[in-house]
């Protein structure tokens, strides 16, 4: 009897201390399960608020100095394309906003040193652009002007005032360019109808030219042409123009200025016909020059002689 008595408190006894170290057992992973959670937490807040990289907000910086007419919002989805697959990397809206209320004064730098940024090079006879640009004489009668850039030297080739805007007659304004100059390897022009029928493209193509269009409404991919009836227009509202004859009289003079007297910048300092001709006008002397008066003053400069 005793001994029956003692076995059934060493099972009893046994059957405590296990149930104790289970119940220890559970606490601690509870514990353990607790304190993990606590640091993924706290490892995911620091990931979270950590200062972006350096190249992270230069980058926001270029975006906005590029669409300024955009928002934060829309800079954030430009910056989360372009860098989120490709470099594990994106931003919130909340950051653009700080970062372009904080760095104001330096988004206005970048977009002026883009804006004034010299173009890239490029080879003779490679592009040449063209477009089309109206003018409307005291008669209210409004002319189609027709010009042709060769984007190398920003030589105008064409410039004619024309009676009507048909394929045939920009045919043969291009055509003739050709026999005076060459051909280039592209033509570039707008997505108006003239320029993308099958007829302008197909003789392009038999020409062995390969036509180029830019995308629609995106005039600044054909910006040589652009520029240069910019500074065209400008010189025509100050130029009275009573008829058709007189425009096509006139048109020929101004681009005998635009092409040997008037200096570009960004062709430092020289003439687009210097530029085509390989002239260093630094190296040669200087013996006859003329100054040269237009349009009652309104194209002035001197002229040197090749």
């Amino acid at each position: 009897m005793l001994c029956l008595l003692l076995y059934l408190v060493c099972v009893l006894f046994t059957r405590l201390l296990i149930l104790n170290t289970f119940k220890r057992g559970n606490t601690c992973a509870a514990q353990r399960k607790s304190a993990i959670n606590h640091t993924s937490a706290i490892a995911f807040q620091s990931l979270r608020f950590q200062a972006k990289p350096a190249w992270v907000k230069h980058e926001v910086m270029r975006l906005a100095a590029l669409m300024p007419n955009q928002g934060c919002r829309k800079i954030a989805d430009v910056f989360n394309r372009l860098y989120q697959s490709s470099r594990n990397m994106t931003v919130g809206r909340t950051f653009v906003a700080n970062v372009m209320r904080d760095q104001q004064y330096v988004i206005q730098v970048l977009r002026k040193q883009i804006k004034h940024q010299p173009p890239k090079a490029i080879n003779k006879q490679l592009i040449w652009g063209v477009d089309l640009t109206f003018k409307t004489d005291s008669q209210k009668q409004t002319h189609p002007i027709f010009g042709v850039v060769e984007h190398h030297s920003r030589k105008v080739m064409t410039l004619a005032a024309l009676k009507d805007k048909a394929i045939l007659t920009l045919l043969r304004c291009i055509f003739t360019a050709i026999e005076c100059y060459g051909k280039p390897k592209i033509i570039r022009s707008d997505n108006e109808a003239v320029f993308t029928s099958r007829v302008f493209t197909i003789s392009l193509w038999l020409l062995g030219i390969r036509h180029q269009t830019i995308e629609k409404h995106c005039p600044w991919q054909n910006g040589r042409i652009e520029r240069f009836f910019g500074t065209l227009k400008q010189q025509l509202k100050r130029w009275p123009i009573h008829s058709f004859e007189q425009l096509a009289r006139d048109l020929p003079i101004f681009q005998f200025w635009y092409n040997t007297i008037r200096t570009h910048n960004n062709l430092n300092g020289r003439t687009p016909d210097e530029v085509w001709n390989g002239v260093d006008i630094h190296s040669r002397p200087v013996h006859d020059v003329f100054y040269f008066n237009a349009w009652d003053g309104l194209l002035t400069g001197f002229y040197r002689p090749p």
